[in-house]
């Protein structure tokens, strides 16, 4: 009986959290639309509810995400930023906000999503010496999205493009 009734609690809990995530979300979706296009609503690994946006003016594309545990305050929580490199690439430039949370693999996934609707042929990126530190994390983050990674250990640098028709 016990087992049920923590089982229940919690199951509350998770529910009164979603249902506060859902009003946060709708004040926090006006507040991002005028700023960014929003691309979509995700839950990510930790089953919290997150808006992705997107701002892509042709020569930058960068893919937001804001968290819809708390207000919106005109800056997002995680964002990979690309820039074109020609009509047919798109270059990783920078990836921030917190790790471990699925923000990347979202963000990641509206990133392919978008170069797939433009007829963009590759996704490419670097991986530089100050990044050397988390090599296995980034290794494993890009291979598990369908990156080619190549990795030079004696310079502490790498290279990363992602190409949808060799998937």
């Amino acid at each position: 009986m016990f087992t049920k009734l923590k089982d229940a609690e919690e199951l509350k809990e998770t529910l009164d959290g979603l249902e506060f995530q859902l009003y946060r979300m709708q004040d926090n979706l006006k507040e991002i639309a005028k700023k960014y296009e929003v691309i979509g609503i995700d839950q990510p690994e930790d089953h919290n509810l997150v808006i992705v946006s997107a701002q892509n003016d042709g020569n930058e594309c960068k893919i937001m995400i804001n968290e819809c545990k708390k207000a919106y305050k005109g800056v997002w929580d995680f964002a990979i930023h690309g820039v074109y490199k020609d009509d047919y690439t798109i270059h990783i430039g920078d990836i921030k906000g917190p790790v471990n949370k699925g923000y990347g693999s979202v963000c990641m996934s509206y990133l392919k999503e978008v170069a797939l609707d433009q007829n963009i042929h590759s996704i490419k990126g670097d991986i530089a010496k100050r990044d050397w530190d988390h090599l296995d994390r980034l290794v494993h983050f890009y291979e598990k999205h369908n990156f080619n990674v190549e990795i030079d250990h004696d310079n502490q640098c790498g290279e990363i493009e992602w190409n949808p028709a060799y998937q």
